[in-house]
C-alpha cells in the first residue's frame, strides 16, 4: 500500500512520501521533500502540501484498524502554521489502543463519535512548521436487514 500511495498523483507530484507504514496500520511516516516545485512565492513549504501530507492517515488508520463494520470519513481539519518551513519536513501518525478503546465505546450503541486527532510537521532540526488537526467521524453501520422486493 505505501508504495501505491507513493505513486498517486496528488502525493508523487507534491514531494510527499511515505516512508514507513506498520503492518497493523497503527503508525505511518510521512516527509514532505524541499525543492522548488513544493514551495511557495517566499521560497519556504507549499501550506497545501503541509496539509496534503497529512489528509488522509487518520482516516485510514482508523477505518483499516476497525474493520467493515463501521463507517469512517474525515470530519473536519485545522491547520496553524508555526514556523516557515524553510528544510525537508515529516511527520508521524500513531493510533493507539486508547483511541480505539474511545471510538468503539462510544459507537457501541450506533452513535456517532468524533475524534480529533494531531500532528506537528517538524523540519529537519526539529523545529515545529504547523500543527494539524482532524477530526475523524466514526458510527457503526447499521443492519439494513433482508431486501425485499
Amino acid at each position: 500500500m505505501r508504495r501505491l500511495m507513493n505513486l498517486w498523483p496528488p502525493f508523487l507530484c507534491s514531494g510527499i512520501h511515505i516512508m514507513a507504514i506498520s503492518e497493523d496500520f497503527r503508525h505511518v511516516a510521512v516527509r514532505l521533500r524541499k525543492h522548488r516545485l513544493t514551495a511557495n512565492y517566499v521560497g519556504t513549504q507549499y501550506g497545501g502540501s503541509l496539509y496534503s501530507m497529512t489528509d488522509p492517515f487518520w482516516m485510514l488508520l482508523v477505518l483499516r484498524n476497525l474493520g467493515s463494520d463501521y463507517v469512517v470519513w474525515d470530519r473536519a481539519a485545522e491547520i496553524e502554521f508555526v514556523s516557515p518551513g524553510r528544510t525537508e519536513v515529516s511527520t508521524e501518525f500513531r493510533l493507539t489502543d486508547a483511541h480505539l478503546e474511545q471510538i468503539r465505546h462510544e459507537t457501541a450503541g450506533g452513535d456517532k463519535c468524533l475524534v480529533w486527532f494531531d500532528n506537528e510537521v517538524v523540519g529537519t532540526d526539529g523545529t515545529v512548521v504547523a500543527r494539524v488537526r482532524k477530526q475523524v467521524y466514526v458510527r457503526r453501520k447499521r443492519d439494513r436487514g433482508p431486501v425485499t422486493g
